[in-house]
């Protein structure tokens, strides 16, 4: 477990990280929901403290046990799947920030609900997220979340509870005295990269490695971005293309957990910006309800690439979070199937419509799913000239 010197650099990072994720400046008395599963408890009290003497406003907000979310999918009526709390929507529209601490006590109990049931929930979901994101792009609300390490992480990734403790001490920059100032020197270096990304007029990427053959276009007004603040630990750096223009094959050799179900061997085929044809060594089914949740499910919500150089993950985590942060011998790419993220719009956010990031080829979607690969790859640009040039290889951007 973490120690209390630890879970108090982990409160500082996670502060560092809701300061740096929000476009808009932070001010006395904003209100900032901390959300954490009971085994994060302690954290939860060390940011709450923090957060008064920084004169904020912070809601702490246990999250469900694994027996009562399994209860709410299984008795729930329609009207209980859709239900939402009086005053939530007006808490939602006045957020200034989230902090959520994820330390789960079980991530396989809804192995044995229908998918498509937790996806109505999701739905109905969904416009109190599109609030935040509409808050979010007006630079009034910020977010940020982190693990915390549990005996079930522990066990599902095959990793003693000393050894995955580590990988997340490590990651975070915990065992230095000012961890703060280490995100700071990466976050400068990623802006290095992602100005370097940025300066390049291009087309189309391709991604090939043994059991990759993928074309994404990043289409009108995108840009690239990560290392933010929004994920602790974040080494990505990642864009939403325009959907319209992805092609080809896409293999997820890491397996996922998501909803409480295991995937394994995820293989995608795109035509025309959309899935048309889906395999899996496990979690085929599931997958399938998944990409059929909503119009946008099967279409590409992000890109993402992690350089080795900057991530210490070297070990499978069976959490999201880390997995698609892994450095190990050939980084990751990553790609996310659903929503799109705004925020990778390379205009005035405060103006981007809806009707406009649709015209753009943002999709829109209740799902956003993020499945990973950590074999040896290649990534070439080409670019409105013709020209092509390799930005990734052996784990790391080739700048």
């Amino acid at each position: 477990m973490l120690t209390e010197k630890q879970l108090d650099r982990y409160a500082d990072v996670l502060l560092w990280g809701l300061k740096t994720a929000r476009s808009g400046k932070a001010k006395k008395n904003d209100i900032i929901i901390v959300r954490y599963h009971l085994p994060a408890i302690r954290l939860a009290e060390i940011l709450h403290a923090k957060l008064l003497k920084m004169g904020r406003h912070p809601i702490p907000r246990a999250m469900e046990t694994p027996i009562m979310e399994k209860q709410f999918f299984k008795i729930s009526n329609q009207k209980q799947l859709v239900f939402q709390a009086p005053g939530e929507k007006k808490l939602i529209k006045n957020l200034n920030g989230s902090i959520f601490l994820h330390a789960p006590e079980s991530i396989t109990h809804l192995s044995d609900i229908d998918s498509a049931i937790i996806g109505r929930a999701a739905i109905a979901r969904k416009p109190l997220r599109d609030i935040l994101t509409r808050r979010e792009e007006q630079g009034k609300f910020g977010w940020t979340l982190c693990m915390v390490p549990t005996k079930e992480l522990a066990r599902h990734a095959k990793l003693s509870m000393k050894a995955y403790t580590n990988q997340i001490v490590k990651a975070c920059f915990l065992n230095q005295t000012d961890p703060v100032s280490h995100w700071q020197k990466l976050y400068r270096r990623a802006n290095a990269i992602k100005k370097w990304l940025n300066s390049m007029n291009v087309k189309a990427y391709h991604i090939e490695s043994n059991t990759i053959d993928l074309e994404i276009t990043p289409g009108e007004k995108r840009k690239w971005i990560g290392l933010s603040g929004h994920n602790i630990p974040s080494f990505e750096l990642f864009m939403s293309p325009d959907w319209r223009g992805t092609n080809g094959v896409y293999y997820a050799d890491q397996p996922s957990y998501r909803s409480g179900n295991y995937v394994k061997g995820v293989r995608l085929e795109f035509q025309k910006g959309a899935v048309v044809k889906i395999t899996a060594e496990k979690g085929k089914v599931f997958t399938q309800k998944q990409l059929s949740m909503d119009k946008g499910a099967n279409k590409l919500g992000e890109f993402s690439l992690t350089d080795k150089r900057f991530s210490k993950i070297n070990k499978f985590m069976a959490n999201t979070l880390f997995d698609e942060n892994y450095g190990g011998k050939f980084g990751n790419c990553h790609v996310a199937l659903g929503a799109s993220y705004s925020d990778t719009y390379d205009g005035d956010l405060s103006r981007l419509t809806k009707e406009r990031k649709k015209n753009l080829g943002f999709n829109d979607s209740a799902l956003h799913w993020d499945i990973v690969n950590t074999e040896k790859k290649r990534v070439t640009a080409r670019l409105a000239t013709g020209k092509k040039v390799l930005i990734y290889e052996n784990g790391q951007f080739a700048y």
